[in-house]
């Protein structure tokens, strides 16, 4: 078993290689959704086929308490299934690995902000999304929540270096 550093455990004290800061992270992962929203297969064990176009992406952040670490690293596992069924395409949930340690992002990918509007309205009434809403505010797992949507800008995204250029 890995292992890994837990908020409760220690702070680093000196910047690690593996530490980004939080404009590194939004770069990765607006680049990483870019890459779903353009039909790019993402391979980890399988590959994830695109069926729809995806034109937005609503980026979530939360900040959490960092002692429930583990309940939020749930509540995000708990939308897995959820999400999907209610017409969102789930890019990922993320938590912090080494530095801050209060925050946390999820990603999820639509075709038109009215797509997500009828995602919305699916969420109120679907009963696993509304128990794991409710135990997620029983438990107070989340401080606080930040939506902001984004898109692809066109002529930015997987632009190959010209011939020569690379070194």
């Amino acid at each position: 078993m890995a292992a890994r550093m837990v908020a409760s455990e220690k702070t680093p004290s000196a910047p690690s290689a593996l530490q980004i800061d939080r404009r590194e992270f939004m770069r990765l992962s607006t680049t990483f959704a870019a890459a779903l929203t353009m039909g790019c297969d993402v391979v980890w064990a399988k590959s994830i086929p695109m069926k729809t176009a995806i034109k937005i992406t609503c980026f979530i952040r939360y900040e959490i308490d960092p002692y429930q670490r583990e309940a939020f690293k749930e509540y995000a596992e708990n939308w897995g299934p959820i999400i999907p069924r209610c017409g969102g395409h789930l890019v990922g949930y993320f938590l912090p690995y080494e530095g801050t340690n209060n925050v946390g992002w999820g990603l999820i990918a639509f075709d038109s902000l009215a797509s997500y509007e009828a995602y919305r309205k699916k969420l109120k009434i679907d009963p696993e999304a509304r128990k794991n809403i409710e135990t997620a505010i029983a438990k107070r797992i989340i401080l606080r929540e930040e939506r902001t949507f984004v898109e692809v800008v066109d002529g930015t995204f997987n632009v190959a270096a010209a011939p020569g250029d690379a070194k």
